[in-house]
């Protein structure tokens, strides 16, 4: 009777931790991006991102972290998969899929942004106005920003526009390709992933990233000189923090809030900010490696600026065929980008 009656309680113990565990977690989310998961973002945004999510949510959300493309595909592929729901949240670059994100590439302009964490909130505050919301139209956008500013690593130094000339590097969108090309180098288009492998078999002389990232692609370790610019960066690069709209619908409304709360504007502005904050070790690094950085400043860098205008009418051109204003969103871009950095 005893025996009986301790199996009888115990039994019901367990049902009861069942029942509170599926109270405790009602839906699990995948997060799916393509860096390693040490390498600065996912470490320092989109884990602590998740984390908080969990932790606000009660533990009724559980967010599963997929990265270097563990769930399959390609990083061009990843806003599909948010679209598609083969992933629940993806980060990707809007850039990844060319003209797919037109009024985004705004911000990847030459010497168009000086600051990450006011051109990340300018950014997001456009993805709110109507005609640009309309490209975002096919997922639920919980965050937007650029990294700091864009550095080109080379195996030779680079100082001046003609240094350029023939230098096979990476590039990650078409408008960074484009620009590129117009200084006189040979873009080669590629995920970040892939550039690794591509400097070391010699594919490409060098490439165009942030600071941030090049640890985790021991960048510093497959060239030796790194050059970067005073003031307004070469380029920068817009990113996308996604979810499937279907996923986020299905939430109950006060878990729809605690995705809400850790999302947008201020978000964005973290977001950029952490990136910039992140290129300073993976600079020191490079010097410490004995590397050679060079700074672009003063007349030097007006050589620069003169030479990536031609890129800038070309993308203008470009848009005017969309039937885009491209003034007016540069203009719009500029205003927003003053008004955060205030």
């Amino acid at each position: 009777m005893i025996k009986r009656a301790f199996l009888k309680l115990a039994g019901m113990s367990a049902l009861a931790c069942l029942a509170g565990g599926a109270v405790a977690q009602e839906v699990t989310l995948r997060m799916h991006q393509f860096l390693p998961a040490q390498a600065n973002v996912p470490k320092n945004i989109l884990q602590p991102w998740a984390d908080r999510v969990m932790e606000e949510s009660g533990g009724r959300i559980e967010i599963q972290h997929f990265p270097s493309m563990q769930l399959g595909g390609t990083p061009p592929q990843l806003i599909d998969q948010a679209i598609d729901g083969v992933a629940d949240i993806i980060w990707t670059v809007a850039g990844y899929t060319p003209g797919r994100f037109p009024r985004s590439e705004v911000f990847e302009l030459p010497f168009t942004v000086s600051d990450a964490g006011a051109a990340s909130a300018a950014f997001w505050e456009m993805t709110q106005d109507e005609d640009v919301r309309a490209e975002y139209a096919d997922f639920k956008l919980l965050g937007v920003w650029v990294h700091g500013p864009g550095v080109i690593h080379s195996e030779e130094p680079i100082t001046v526009p003609d240094d350029m000339r023939g230098v096979k590097l990476r590039a990650p969108t078409r408008v960074t390709n484009m620009l590129l090309g117009n200084l006189g180098a040979t873009p080669v288009g590629m995920p970040v992933p892939a550039l690794p492998e591509a400097l070391s078999k010699g594919v490409v002389d060098g490439a165009v990233i942030p600071w941030e990232v090049t640890g985790a692609l021991k960048a510093a370790e497959l060239v030796d000189n790194h050059t970067e610019f005073e003031g307004p960066a070469l380029y920068t690069m817009p990113f996308l923090f996604a979810m499937n709209r279907a996923s986020y619908d299905a939430l109950p409304e006060d878990l729809r809030a605690v995705i809400d709360a850790n999302s947008g504007l201020e978000f964005s502005r973290q977001a950029g900010i952490q990136m910039a904050l992140d290129d300073g070790p993976a600079r020191e690094a490079a010097l410490d490696l004995g590397n050679r950085v060079i700074t672009i400043s003063g007349e030097d860098a007006a050589l620069w600026h003169d030479a990536s205008q031609s890129t800038i009418a070309q993308w203008k051109g470009e848009m005017a065929e969309k039937g885009i204003d491209a003034d007016a969103l540069i203009a719009r871009a500029q205003e927003l980008v003053a008004k955060h950095s205030e």
